[in-house]
Protein backbone atom coordinates (compact mmCIF):
# COMPACT_ATOMS: atom_id res chain seq x y z
CA UNK A 1 0.00 0.00 0.00
CA UNK A 2 1.04 3.24 -1.31
CA UNK A 3 1.02 6.34 1.61
CA UNK A 4 1.07 9.69 1.44
CA UNK A 5 4.67 10.35 2.95
CA UNK A 6 6.25 7.80 -0.67
CA UNK A 7 4.05 10.22 -2.81
CA UNK A 8 5.33 13.15 -1.31
CA UNK A 9 8.77 11.96 -1.43
CA UNK A 10 8.05 10.91 -5.18
CA UNK A 11 7.11 14.72 -6.23
CA UNK A 12 10.00 15.84 -4.27
CA UNK A 13 12.86 14.01 -6.25
CA UNK A 14 10.84 14.84 -9.58
CA UNK A 15 11.07 18.53 -8.84
CA UNK A 16 14.72 18.22 -8.03
CA UNK A 17 15.24 17.32 -11.46
CA UNK A 18 15.32 13.25 -11.09
CA UNK A 19 13.79 11.15 -14.17
CA UNK A 20 10.39 9.25 -12.90
CA UNK A 21 12.72 6.18 -13.06
CA UNK A 22 14.95 7.12 -10.32
CA UNK A 23 12.56 8.81 -8.10
CA UNK A 24 9.92 5.99 -8.53
CA UNK A 25 12.93 3.73 -7.47
CA UNK A 26 13.74 5.59 -3.97
CA UNK A 27 10.31 5.81 -3.23
CA UNK A 28 9.46 2.29 -3.76
CA UNK A 29 7.63 2.12 -6.33
CA UNK A 30 7.38 1.07 -9.49
CA UNK A 31 7.34 3.47 -12.73
CA UNK A 32 3.74 2.27 -13.59
CA UNK A 33 2.75 3.35 -10.00
CA UNK A 34 4.61 6.68 -9.63
CA UNK A 35 3.35 7.64 -13.41
CA UNK A 36 -0.41 7.20 -11.61
CA UNK A 37 0.57 9.12 -8.27
CA UNK A 38 2.93 11.75 -10.23
CA UNK A 39 -0.33 12.94 -12.48
CA UNK A 40 -2.91 13.16 -9.14
CA UNK A 41 -3.18 16.01 -7.62
CA UNK A 42 -4.35 14.18 -3.73
CA UNK A 43 -2.48 12.12 -1.88
CA UNK A 44 -3.86 8.32 -1.24
CA UNK A 45 -5.32 8.84 1.99
CA UNK A 46 -7.65 11.28 -0.03
CA UNK A 47 -8.74 8.44 -2.32
CA UNK A 48 -10.06 6.57 0.68
CA UNK A 49 -14.02 6.23 -0.46
CA UNK A 50 -15.91 6.98 2.98
CA UNK A 51 -17.63 3.64 4.38
CA UNK A 52 -21.39 4.73 4.66
CA UNK A 53 -23.10 3.44 7.29
CA UNK A 54 -24.62 0.59 5.76
CA UNK A 55 -21.11 -0.85 3.99
CA UNK A 56 -20.99 -4.00 5.90
CA UNK A 57 -18.26 -6.81 5.01
CA UNK A 58 -20.60 -9.59 5.69
CA UNK A 59 -24.23 -10.14 6.34
CA UNK A 60 -26.06 -8.91 9.67
CA UNK A 61 -26.55 -11.57 12.19
CA UNK A 62 -28.99 -8.89 13.96
CA UNK A 63 -30.87 -8.28 11.05
CA UNK A 64 -33.78 -10.66 11.77
CA UNK A 65 -33.87 -9.53 15.35
CA UNK A 66 -32.83 -6.14 15.42
CA UNK A 67 -36.26 -4.13 15.66
CA UNK A 68 -37.02 -6.50 18.61
CA UNK A 69 -33.65 -5.29 20.19
CA UNK A 70 -34.46 -1.63 19.24
CA UNK A 71 -37.64 -1.85 20.85
CA UNK A 72 -35.89 -2.65 24.06
CA UNK A 73 -33.62 -0.49 24.08
CA UNK A 74 -35.72 2.67 23.43
CA UNK A 75 -38.08 1.25 26.48
CA UNK A 76 -35.37 0.57 28.70
CA UNK A 77 -32.81 3.33 28.65
CA UNK A 78 -30.27 1.08 31.43
CA UNK A 79 -30.52 -2.04 29.74
CA UNK A 80 -27.05 -3.44 29.18
CA UNK A 81 -25.99 -4.99 26.19
CA UNK A 82 -24.55 -8.00 27.51
CA UNK A 83 -28.27 -8.53 29.34
CA UNK A 84 -30.54 -8.41 25.99
CA UNK A 85 -27.72 -10.44 24.08
CA UNK A 86 -28.56 -13.24 26.19
CA UNK A 87 -32.44 -12.52 26.03
CA UNK A 88 -31.99 -13.09 22.24
CA UNK A 89 -30.03 -15.80 22.83
CA UNK A 90 -32.89 -17.30 25.26
CA UNK A 91 -35.42 -16.66 22.52
CA UNK A 92 -33.80 -17.79 19.36
CA UNK A 93 -31.98 -20.13 20.85
CA UNK A 94 -29.75 -21.91 17.46
CA UNK A 95 -29.33 -17.92 16.17
CA UNK A 96 -26.47 -16.52 18.65
CA UNK A 97 -23.30 -17.88 19.95
CA UNK A 98 -21.40 -16.32 22.62
CA UNK A 99 -18.66 -14.73 20.29
CA UNK A 100 -21.01 -12.86 18.40
CA UNK A 101 -21.73 -10.68 22.02
CA UNK A 102 -18.80 -8.04 21.00
CA UNK A 103 -20.44 -7.64 18.08
CA UNK A 104 -23.81 -6.84 19.27
CA UNK A 105 -21.97 -4.53 21.84
CA UNK A 106 -20.53 -2.71 19.09
CA UNK A 107 -23.91 -2.38 17.05
CA UNK A 108 -26.15 -1.19 20.29
CA UNK A 109 -22.91 1.11 21.05
CA UNK A 110 -23.62 2.68 17.67
CA UNK A 111 -27.28 2.97 17.77
CA UNK A 112 -27.14 4.97 21.09
CA UNK A 113 -24.50 7.10 19.32
CA UNK A 114 -26.95 8.00 15.84
CA UNK A 115 -30.14 6.90 16.64
CA UNK A 116 -30.71 6.52 20.90
CA UNK A 117 -31.82 8.89 23.90
CA UNK A 118 -29.85 11.99 24.20
CA UNK A 119 -27.74 11.68 27.18
CA UNK A 120 -27.65 13.60 30.56
CA UNK A 121 -25.37 16.34 30.61
CA UNK A 122 -22.73 17.62 33.18
CA UNK A 123 -22.30 21.19 33.56
CA UNK A 124 -18.48 22.03 34.45
CA UNK A 125 -19.39 24.50 37.66
CA UNK A 126 -16.46 27.25 38.33
CA UNK A 127 -15.69 27.67 41.59
CA UNK A 128 -15.08 31.16 43.63
CA UNK A 129 -12.04 31.25 46.90
CA UNK A 130 -14.36 31.02 50.27
CA UNK A 131 -17.93 30.76 48.55
CA UNK A 132 -18.90 26.95 48.80
CA UNK A 133 -17.96 23.84 51.04
CA UNK A 134 -19.25 20.76 50.80
CA UNK A 135 -19.40 17.53 53.45
CA UNK A 136 -20.74 13.90 53.62
CA UNK A 137 -19.93 10.46 55.25
CA UNK A 138 -18.25 7.64 53.21
CA UNK A 139 -18.37 4.33 54.48
CA UNK A 140 -14.79 3.08 55.12
CA UNK A 141 -15.70 -0.78 55.38
CA UNK A 142 -14.27 -1.85 52.02
CA UNK A 143 -10.86 -0.99 53.01
CA UNK A 144 -10.60 -4.06 55.74
CA UNK A 145 -8.70 -1.85 58.68
CA UNK A 146 -8.69 -3.25 61.71
CA UNK A 147 -7.92 -2.28 65.28
CA UNK A 148 -5.53 -4.93 67.40
CA UNK A 149 -6.81 -7.29 65.14
CA UNK A 150 -10.77 -6.75 65.26
CA UNK A 151 -12.19 -5.25 62.32
CA UNK A 152 -12.69 -1.60 62.44
CA UNK A 153 -16.11 -0.53 60.84
CA UNK A 154 -16.52 3.26 60.78
CA UNK A 155 -17.44 5.99 58.26
CA UNK A 156 -15.33 9.46 58.09
CA UNK A 157 -17.43 12.13 57.68
CA UNK A 158 -15.54 14.40 54.98
CA UNK A 159 -15.47 17.75 54.27
CA UNK A 160 -14.00 20.14 51.30
CA UNK A 161 -13.46 23.17 49.80
CA UNK A 162 -14.38 23.53 46.19
CA UNK A 163 -12.13 26.06 44.77
CA UNK A 164 -9.11 24.41 46.48
CA UNK A 165 -10.07 21.27 47.08
CA UNK A 166 -8.47 21.49 50.61
CA UNK A 167 -9.93 18.60 52.88
CA UNK A 168 -9.99 17.34 56.16
CA UNK A 169 -12.16 14.41 58.02
CA UNK A 170 -12.84 12.66 61.19
CA UNK A 171 -13.83 8.84 62.22
CA UNK A 172 -17.32 8.32 63.02
CA UNK A 173 -19.58 5.16 63.53
CA UNK A 174 -23.28 6.87 62.10
CA UNK A 175 -24.62 9.92 59.72
CA UNK A 176 -26.08 11.14 62.77
CA UNK A 177 -26.77 15.18 63.62
CA UNK A 178 -24.49 14.97 65.47
CA UNK A 179 -21.86 13.58 63.50
CA UNK A 180 -23.06 16.11 61.29
CA UNK A 181 -22.30 19.20 63.56
CA UNK A 182 -19.11 17.61 65.27
CA UNK A 183 -17.46 16.84 62.11
CA UNK A 184 -18.33 20.27 60.31
CA UNK A 185 -17.50 22.50 63.43
CA UNK A 186 -14.24 21.03 63.54
CA UNK A 187 -13.45 21.61 59.87
CA UNK A 188 -14.60 25.32 59.70
CA UNK A 189 -12.32 25.89 63.19
CA UNK A 190 -9.65 24.06 61.53
CA UNK A 191 -9.68 26.38 58.20
CA UNK A 192 -9.78 29.15 60.59
CA UNK A 193 -13.13 30.37 58.65
CA UNK A 194 -16.52 30.26 57.65
CA UNK A 195 -17.34 30.06 53.72
CA UNK A 196 -21.02 31.45 52.12
CA UNK A 197 -22.58 28.25 51.54
CA UNK A 198 -22.54 24.77 52.88
CA UNK A 199 -23.72 22.16 50.55
CA UNK A 200 -24.87 18.04 51.43
CA UNK A 201 -27.21 15.59 50.31
CA UNK A 202 -30.47 15.22 50.85
CA UNK A 203 -28.89 13.38 54.78
CA UNK A 204 -31.91 13.12 57.01
CA UNK A 205 -29.98 14.48 60.23
CA UNK A 206 -30.23 17.70 58.52
CA UNK A 207 -33.28 18.02 55.48
CA UNK A 208 -36.69 17.59 55.68
CA UNK A 209 -38.57 15.40 53.74
CA UNK A 210 -39.71 16.86 50.41
CA UNK A 211 -43.53 17.47 51.67
CA UNK A 212 -42.45 19.52 54.36
CA UNK A 213 -42.61 23.46 54.19
CA UNK A 214 -39.20 23.97 56.16
CA UNK A 215 -36.34 22.37 54.00
CA UNK A 216 -33.75 22.02 57.09
CA UNK A 217 -34.53 20.54 60.39
CA UNK A 218 -34.47 22.71 62.94
CA UNK A 219 -31.57 21.72 64.74
CA UNK A 220 -29.17 22.05 61.25
CA UNK A 221 -30.57 25.40 61.03
CA UNK A 222 -29.62 27.13 64.65
CA UNK A 223 -26.25 25.17 63.24
CA UNK A 224 -26.23 26.98 60.00
CA UNK A 225 -27.15 30.16 61.88
CA UNK A 226 -24.28 29.87 64.36
CA UNK A 227 -21.96 30.11 61.66
CA UNK A 228 -23.76 32.57 59.59
CA UNK A 229 -23.60 29.67 56.59
CA UNK A 230 -26.24 29.38 54.13
CA UNK A 231 -27.04 25.96 53.49
CA UNK A 232 -27.00 24.21 50.04
CA UNK A 233 -28.85 20.46 49.62
CA UNK A 234 -28.74 18.12 46.68
CA UNK A 235 -31.73 16.55 44.90
CA UNK A 236 -32.42 13.11 46.06
CA UNK A 237 -30.10 10.31 44.26
CA UNK A 238 -28.34 13.04 42.33
CA UNK A 239 -24.61 12.38 43.89
CA UNK A 240 -23.32 14.56 40.96
CA UNK A 241 -24.80 17.56 42.33
CA UNK A 242 -22.28 16.85 45.28
CA UNK A 243 -19.48 15.91 43.14
CA UNK A 244 -16.46 17.09 44.47
CA UNK A 245 -16.90 15.45 47.78
CA UNK A 246 -17.90 12.25 45.67
CA UNK A 247 -14.87 12.62 43.98
CA UNK A 248 -12.94 13.62 46.62
CA UNK A 249 -14.63 10.30 48.40
CA UNK A 250 -13.26 8.02 45.50
CA UNK A 251 -9.76 9.92 45.59
CA UNK A 252 -9.00 9.51 48.98
CA UNK A 253 -9.97 6.06 49.70
CA UNK A 254 -7.95 4.93 47.09
CA UNK A 255 -5.16 7.36 48.74
CA UNK A 256 -5.78 5.29 51.65
CA UNK A 257 -5.68 2.44 50.40
CA UNK A 258 -2.09 3.03 48.81
CA UNK A 259 -0.88 4.29 51.64
CA UNK A 260 -1.92 1.14 53.53
CA UNK A 261 -0.39 -0.94 50.70
CA UNK A 262 2.91 1.21 51.97
CA UNK A 263 2.69 0.75 55.82
CA UNK A 264 2.52 -2.95 55.12
CA UNK A 265 -0.03 -3.95 57.46
CA UNK A 266 -4.15 -2.74 57.75
CA UNK A 267 -3.94 -3.43 61.29
CA UNK A 268 -3.51 -0.34 64.00
CA UNK A 269 -2.84 -0.77 67.34
CA UNK A 270 -5.42 1.56 68.65
CA UNK A 271 -7.93 4.05 67.34
CA UNK A 272 -5.59 7.20 68.31
CA UNK A 273 -3.02 5.42 65.77
CA UNK A 274 -5.06 5.08 62.94
CA UNK A 275 -6.72 8.72 63.57
CA UNK A 276 -2.68 9.85 63.52
CA UNK A 277 -2.50 7.96 60.21
CA UNK A 278 -5.47 9.79 58.66
CA UNK A 279 -4.45 13.00 60.20
CA UNK A 280 -0.91 13.01 58.22
CA UNK A 281 -2.85 11.40 55.03
CA UNK A 282 -4.74 14.35 54.95
CA UNK A 283 -2.01 16.78 55.38
CA UNK A 284 -0.27 15.41 52.56
CA UNK A 285 -2.87 15.60 50.20
CA UNK A 286 -3.28 19.31 50.69
CA UNK A 287 0.28 20.15 50.50
CA UNK A 288 -0.05 20.93 46.78
CA UNK A 289 -3.12 23.23 47.38
CA UNK A 290 -1.18 25.59 49.68
CA UNK A 291 -1.57 28.09 47.35
CA UNK A 292 -5.32 28.35 45.88
CA UNK A 293 -5.84 27.31 50.23
CA UNK A 294 -4.43 30.51 50.90
CA UNK A 295 -6.37 32.30 48.75
CA UNK A 296 -9.97 31.01 50.05
CA UNK A 297 -8.45 31.94 53.73
CA UNK A 298 -8.05 35.15 53.02
CA UNK A 299 -11.82 35.86 52.27
CA UNK A 300 -13.43 33.04 54.43
CA UNK A 301 -15.90 35.36 57.29
CA UNK A 302 -14.60 35.13 60.91
CA UNK A 303 -16.00 32.37 63.47
CA UNK A 304 -18.11 33.14 65.91
CA UNK A 305 -16.58 33.58 69.24
CA UNK A 306 -17.30 29.74 70.57
CA UNK A 307 -18.49 26.21 69.51
CA UNK A 308 -21.96 24.99 69.55
CA UNK A 309 -22.35 22.11 71.98
CA UNK A 310 -22.07 19.04 69.45
CA UNK A 311 -25.05 17.41 71.28
CA UNK A 312 -29.09 16.54 71.23
CA UNK A 313 -30.10 17.50 74.33
CA UNK A 314 -33.50 15.67 75.04
CA UNK A 315 -35.71 14.51 78.38
CA UNK A 316 -37.08 10.88 78.87
CA UNK A 317 -38.70 9.00 81.85
CA UNK A 318 -37.07 5.46 82.87
CA UNK A 319 -38.88 2.63 82.07
CA UNK A 320 -39.96 -0.02 85.11
CA UNK A 321 -37.46 -2.18 83.28
CA UNK A 322 -34.53 -0.01 84.04
CA UNK A 323 -33.99 1.46 80.48
CA UNK A 324 -34.52 4.01 78.36
CA UNK A 325 -35.41 4.71 74.55
CA UNK A 326 -33.21 6.86 72.57
CA UNK A 327 -33.62 7.17 68.88
CA UNK A 328 -35.31 3.83 69.09
CA UNK A 329 -32.96 2.03 70.68
CA UNK A 330 -32.41 1.08 74.23
CA UNK A 331 -29.92 2.17 77.05
CA UNK A 332 -29.84 0.51 80.55
CA UNK A 333 -29.45 3.10 83.78
CA UNK A 334 -29.59 2.12 87.29
CA UNK A 335 -32.22 0.79 88.83
CA UNK A 336 -32.57 4.48 91.66
CA UNK A 337 -33.66 6.46 88.73
CA UNK A 338 -36.74 4.10 87.59
CA UNK A 339 -40.07 6.45 87.12
CA UNK A 340 -37.81 9.36 87.34
CA UNK A 341 -37.17 11.93 84.24
CA UNK A 342 -33.70 12.39 83.35
CA UNK A 343 -31.85 14.76 81.10
CA UNK A 344 -30.22 13.30 78.11
CA UNK A 345 -27.58 14.69 76.34
CA UNK A 346 -26.71 12.81 73.03
CA UNK A 347 -22.99 13.14 71.41
CA UNK A 348 -21.69 11.64 68.42
CA UNK A 349 -20.23 8.29 70.19
CA UNK A 350 -21.61 8.48 73.90
CA UNK A 351 -24.58 10.08 75.76
CA UNK A 352 -24.36 11.55 79.40
CA UNK A 353 -27.84 10.72 81.12
CA UNK A 354 -28.09 13.93 84.05
CA UNK A 355 -30.38 13.94 87.33
CA UNK A 356 -30.36 16.92 89.22
CA UNK A 357 -27.91 18.77 87.73
CA UNK A 358 -25.37 16.00 88.20
CA UNK A 359 -24.22 13.47 85.51
CA UNK A 360 -24.95 10.02 86.51
CA UNK A 361 -24.74 7.68 83.63
CA UNK A 362 -21.60 7.95 80.57
CA UNK A 363 -22.66 5.17 78.22
CA UNK A 364 -21.34 4.12 74.91
CA UNK A 365 -23.82 5.35 72.22
CA UNK A 366 -24.86 2.37 69.57
CA UNK A 367 -24.36 1.87 66.31
CA UNK A 368 -24.83 -0.06 63.61
CA UNK A 369 -28.01 -2.63 63.80
CA UNK A 370 -27.77 -3.34 67.15
CA UNK A 371 -31.08 -2.44 69.11
CA UNK A 372 -29.78 -2.39 73.00
CA UNK A 373 -27.38 -2.17 75.25
CA UNK A 374 -27.91 -3.01 78.62
CA UNK A 375 -25.36 -2.80 81.23
CA UNK A 376 -25.53 -5.71 83.67
CA UNK A 377 -24.09 -4.04 86.69
CA UNK A 378 -27.27 -2.37 86.57
CA UNK A 379 -29.64 -5.08 86.70
CA UNK A 380 -27.64 -7.84 88.15
CA UNK A 381 -29.05 -7.43 92.07
CA UNK A 382 -32.68 -7.69 90.73
CA UNK A 383 -31.91 -10.83 88.53
CA UNK A 384 -30.07 -12.44 91.33
CA UNK A 385 -33.45 -11.63 93.11
CA UNK A 386 -35.83 -12.97 90.30
CA UNK A 387 -33.73 -15.50 88.73
CA UNK A 388 -36.34 -17.20 86.70
CA UNK A 389 -36.30 -13.72 84.58
CA UNK A 390 -33.55 -14.51 82.99
CA UNK A 391 -34.30 -17.65 81.10
CA UNK A 392 -36.57 -15.37 78.78
CA UNK A 393 -35.10 -11.70 79.52
CA UNK A 394 -35.39 -10.04 76.33
CA UNK A 395 -32.20 -8.56 76.41
CA UNK A 396 -30.40 -11.96 77.63
CA UNK A 397 -27.63 -11.07 75.10
CA UNK A 398 -25.91 -8.42 76.72
CA UNK A 399 -25.58 -10.09 80.44
CA UNK A 400 -22.62 -12.03 78.31
CA UNK A 401 -20.03 -9.95 78.52
CA UNK A 402 -17.33 -11.76 77.51
CA UNK A 403 -17.52 -14.90 75.46
CA UNK A 404 -15.92 -17.11 78.83
CA UNK A 405 -19.11 -16.51 80.09
CA UNK A 406 -21.35 -17.38 77.72
CA UNK A 407 -19.22 -20.95 77.85
CA UNK A 408 -19.81 -20.67 81.11
CA UNK A 409 -23.33 -20.49 81.21
CA UNK A 410 -23.64 -23.34 78.50
CA UNK A 411 -21.22 -25.50 80.66
CA UNK A 412 -23.85 -24.98 83.54
CA UNK A 413 -26.64 -25.93 81.41
CA UNK A 414 -25.00 -29.24 80.75
CA UNK A 415 -24.88 -30.24 84.47
CA UNK A 416 -27.72 -28.82 85.68
CA UNK A 417 -31.47 -28.28 85.19
CA UNK A 418 -32.32 -24.31 83.40
CA UNK A 419 -33.10 -22.70 87.11
CA UNK A 420 -29.83 -24.44 88.38
CA UNK A 421 -28.16 -23.12 85.76
CA UNK A 422 -29.62 -19.73 85.82
CA UNK A 423 -28.82 -19.31 89.56
CA UNK A 424 -25.20 -20.12 89.16
CA UNK A 425 -24.65 -17.90 86.36
CA UNK A 426 -26.34 -14.98 88.53
CA UNK A 427 -23.93 -15.34 91.04
CA UNK A 428 -21.21 -15.52 88.62
CA UNK A 429 -22.50 -12.09 86.94
CA UNK A 430 -22.61 -10.58 90.53
CA UNK A 431 -19.42 -11.68 91.20
CA UNK A 432 -17.84 -9.88 88.45
CA UNK A 433 -19.82 -6.66 89.50
CA UNK A 434 -18.90 -6.61 92.83
CA UNK A 435 -15.42 -7.68 92.22
CA UNK A 436 -13.40 -7.55 89.02
CA UNK A 437 -14.71 -9.04 85.68
CA UNK A 438 -11.32 -9.91 83.99
CA UNK A 439 -10.36 -11.87 86.66
CA UNK A 440 -13.43 -13.45 87.14
CA UNK A 441 -13.24 -14.19 83.33
CA UNK A 442 -9.76 -15.55 84.07
CA UNK A 443 -10.73 -18.08 87.24
CA UNK A 444 -13.56 -19.36 84.79
CA UNK A 445 -11.14 -19.70 81.93
CA UNK A 446 -8.81 -22.01 84.32
CA UNK A 447 -11.73 -24.14 85.66
CA UNK A 448 -12.99 -24.89 82.46
CA UNK A 449 -9.22 -25.94 81.28
CA UNK A 450 -8.85 -28.35 84.02
CA UNK A 451 -12.61 -29.66 83.86
CA UNK A 452 -13.13 -28.67 87.08
CA UNK A 453 -16.55 -28.04 88.86
CA UNK A 454 -17.68 -24.32 87.60
CA UNK A 455 -19.56 -22.56 90.77
CA UNK A 456 -19.50 -19.54 91.77
CA UNK A 457 -18.02 -20.75 95.06
CA UNK A 458 -14.78 -22.02 93.33
CA UNK A 459 -14.26 -18.67 91.39
CA UNK A 460 -14.88 -16.74 94.50
CA UNK A 461 -12.11 -19.10 96.11
CA UNK A 462 -9.65 -18.82 93.16
CA UNK A 463 -9.89 -14.54 93.58
CA UNK A 464 -9.54 -14.65 97.19
CA UNK A 465 -6.67 -16.96 97.15
CA UNK A 466 -5.12 -14.19 95.26
CA UNK A 467 -3.08 -16.44 92.98
CA UNK A 468 -2.57 -15.41 89.58
CA UNK A 469 -3.98 -17.72 86.89
CA UNK A 470 -1.85 -19.38 83.88
CA UNK A 471 -1.44 -17.45 80.53
CA UNK A 472 -3.28 -18.65 77.83
CA UNK A 473 -0.01 -19.79 76.06
CA UNK A 474 3.09 -19.73 77.30
CA UNK A 475 5.04 -19.39 74.31
CA UNK A 476 9.20 -19.72 74.55
CA UNK A 477 11.10 -18.26 71.54
CA UNK A 478 14.80 -19.13 71.72
CA UNK A 479 17.26 -16.79 71.11
CA UNK A 480 18.97 -17.06 67.68
CA UNK A 481 22.86 -16.55 67.07
CA UNK A 482 23.41 -14.68 63.81
CA UNK A 483 26.49 -15.82 63.80
CA UNK A 484 24.92 -19.39 62.71
CA UNK A 485 24.35 -17.86 59.21
CA UNK A 486 27.70 -16.30 58.80
CA UNK A 487 28.96 -19.50 59.25
CA UNK A 488 26.37 -21.26 56.90
CA UNK A 489 27.42 -18.78 54.24
CA UNK A 490 31.14 -19.68 54.67
CA UNK A 491 30.57 -23.18 54.32
CA UNK A 492 28.67 -22.86 50.99
CA UNK A 493 31.19 -21.03 49.60
CA UNK A 494 33.89 -22.56 51.09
Amino acid sequence: MITDIQVKKLKKYLSQGKSLEIASRKTGMDEKTGRKYRDLVKLPSELKAERSREWRTREDPFADVWMEAQTFLENNDGLEAKTLFAHLQREHPVSFADGQLRTFQRRVKAWRATEGPSREIYFPQEHKPGRLCQSDFTHMAKLRISIDGQPFDHLVFHFVLTYSNWETGMVCFSESFEGLSEGLQRSLWEIGGVPELHQTDSLSAAVHKPENPEEFTSRYQGLLDHYRLSGRKTNPSSPHENGDIEQRHHRFKKAVDQALLLRGSRDFCSRKEYEGFLWKLFAQLNRGRQKRFREEQAVLRPLPAKRLEACTRMEVRVGPSSTIRVKHKVYSVNSRLIKELVDLRLYPEHLEVWYGQRLVENIPRICGGKRHHIQYRHVIDWLVRKPGAFENYKYRSDLFPTSRFRMAYDHLCQRHTVGVAAKEYLALLQLAARENEAAVDDALRTLIDQEEPLTAAQVAAILDSGKNTESITEVLVQTVALTRYDQLLQEVHG
